[in-house]
């Protein structure tokens, strides 16, 4: 990205999931292919958690984590990068809420709030799950902000955190 591009970038919040084989590995492979795409630059990560899935629970644990980004991409065209890379990932959309291989959620795009027939912008389930919640306010952590506020009061109030379990210290 280059100085200018950075000066009109918006930070943007990304969830990673991933429950199939080398889970950590698709999550490096999802930082990898966004860090890739011209117009992101990932500039922060959570450190990963594992949870127990949520909705369709006959499956295995999920590894979770979240990613901040600088864009100048327009949320609906982020969207659409965030489900390219997931297919070139191997997701598969068999079983609602099933088995993946990556999962790629746009939380939120700056300070936009936005609602379109494929794009709610933010996220609108978010602030029900911990295992988005915990890893999106240890990013947001450094700013202090009120989007910061928001989601450490949403999180305080939510229950299930307990099984949102650290597994790999962000680094």
């Amino acid at each position: 990205m280059t100085a200018e591009e950075r000066e009109r970038s918006i930070a943007a919040y990304v969830a990673l999931g991933s429950n199939i084989n080398n889970r950590e590995q698709y999550l490096q492979d999802a930082i990898t292919a966004l860090n890739q795409e011209p117009g992101i630059v990932v500039t922060g990560l959570s450190s990963i958690y594992e949870t127990e899935p949520v909705g369709y629970v006959d499956q295995s644990a999920f590894l979770n984590m979240v990613v901040q980004i600088q864009t100048v991409i327009p949320a609906e065209d982020l969207l659409s990068k965030l489900l390219d890379i997931e297919n070139r990932l191997g997701r598969k959309r068999d079983v609602r809420w099933g088995p993946r291989t990556i999962d790629l959620d746009l939380l939120l795009y700056g300070d936009k709030q936005l609602t379109t027939p494929d794009l709610i912008i933010p996220h609108p389930r978010m602030h029900e799950r911990a295992f988005v919640l915990v890893p999106l306010s240890e990013v947001l952590y450094e700013r202090q902000d009120a989007a910061f506020e928001f989601i450490s009061a949403n999180l305080e109030k939510l229950e299930g955190k307990e099984g949102v379990v650290l597994w790999k210290k962000a680094q």
